[in-house]
């Protein structure tokens, strides 16, 4: 009876564990947006002067973007937020990446997670 309760067990954890596993690691990185076609524009910001360089980054609507920050990013600068594209992240390395669709033309803003590093991300 210990022997079938104890095997039960194992067995739910892998389940639960695998079922964790799957659902983190199958969360994309566009936050619901769709890529297009597999095309997308690739954005590289670095820091200069204790801000985000370059400041302004102007990107296509319509194409996915797929912004890294680079190896001179440095501390809480390296936590992103773009809110009007639902985008809170910490981007570890300079392969780490967050990837979005902009739709409308206009102007947003992204900052680190402590509001310090400032930029604006420019739709047209």
């Amino acid at each position: 009876m210990a022997k079938n309760i104890w095997m039960i067990t194992t067995i739910l954890l892998l389940v639960i564990g695998s079922g964790w596993f799957v659902f983190n690691n199958s969360k994309s990185t566009n936050n619901g947006n769709s890529v297009n076609n597999g095309e997308y524009q690739k954005v590289v910001i670095g820091m200069k002067n204790y801000n985000y360089y370059p400041n302004d980054v102007k990107v296509k609507a319509g194409t996915t973007v797929r912004l890294y920050l680079d190896n001179s990013v440095r501390g809480c600068y390296r936590s992103l937020v773009i809110n009007e594209f639902g985008i809170r992240k910490n981007l570890q390395s300079a392969s780490d990446y967050v990837e979005f669709t902009p739709t409308q033309k206009g102007t947003y803003p992204f900052s680190c997670s402590m509001g310090m590093g400032t930029g604006r991300i420019i739709v047209e």
